[in-house]
């Protein structure tokens, strides 16, 4: 019986939540929603999640304007029902739904700025965790480092744009830098992190970029190495320098060394 009444709760709910976002009801909210109050209570939701989307995806509110937003916002949120009561985190797939939208077909870097904005929320709201420091990596043997898995920040994103500067144009936004300046239309990578109470970002080579997938994955750092050379092999930035800066940025949070 009780799991039951759970069930048929459980379908009241989601039927109740598609009806705010569509004039169709079921029978069994129908008569809910046909009251004028429940009109009153649809818009409020939906403009909820409106300006949630706007909140979390500021860089693409801003490149496009509130107008042009506010449209795209009203169609994804229609099709997209929160999964959660908070709206912090409102808009996953956001960028894959961009992409997919023909009013942004003329502007191609959309969704990986997007895709940026997102990388910045999940950054700002992941678990805190120790960050890695050079020094701890400096102090062990080189066979053992050779050996050891870098374990990346639980706030740590990174991305890589194989043929748009969508880091370059997200960032000059974030920055408030002015866009005027000559932008080479090139494939870039980022990395956006939180080392500690503030979400910083960065620009990352590729081989910065391969490093930081290859430990994700639990390579060891020999492999992992060996991935980011591989990666960018026309580079003539110094071999290793993208560790560094990776370390300075903070995204990594600890070696792992395996047990003999």
């Amino acid at each position: 019986m009780i799991v039951a009444a759970t069930a048929t709760l459980e379908a009241f709910q989601r039927e109740f939540a598609a009806a705010l976002f569509n004039e169709a009801a079921s029978d069994a909210v129908g008569g809910l929603a046909s009251q004028p109050g429940f009109a009153v209570y649809r818009n409020t939701v939906l403009r909820g999640c409106i300006d949630a989307l706007a909140a979390n995806y500021p860089t693409v509110a801003q490149l496009v304007g509130g107008d042009w937003f506010e449209s795209a916002a009203v169609l994804f949120a229609r099709s997209h029902l929160p999964r959660e009561g908070g709206l912090a985190s409102y808009g996953e797939g956001f960028a894959a739904f961009l992409e997919a939208f023909e009013p942004a077909g003329e502007l191609p870097y959309l969704a990986g700025v997007a895709r940026l904005d997102r990388a910045w929320t999940e950054a700002h709201i992941a678990s805190d965790a120790p960050v890695l420091l050079a020094p701890t990596l400096a102090a062990l043997a080189p066979q053992v480092l050779a050996g050891a898995v870098l374990v990346p920040h639980p706030a740590a994103r990174w991305l890589t744009f194989e043929s748009l500067p969508a880091f370059t144009i997200w960032r000059r936004h974030r920055e408030a830098l002015p866009l005027d300046d000559e932008l080479a239309w090139r494939g870039e990578s980022g990395l956006v992190v939180r080392p500690s109470g503030q979400v910083t970002w960065h620009a990352l080579d590729l081989a910065g970029a391969a490093f930081l997938t290859a430990c994700a994955q639990g390579l060891f750092f020999a492999e992992a190495a060996e991935r980011a050379a591989a990666a960018d092999a026309d580079s003539t930035v110094p071999l290793g320098a993208w560790l560094s800066a990776l370390i300075a940025a903070g995204a990594f949070t600890r070696v792992q060394i395996p047990s003999r």
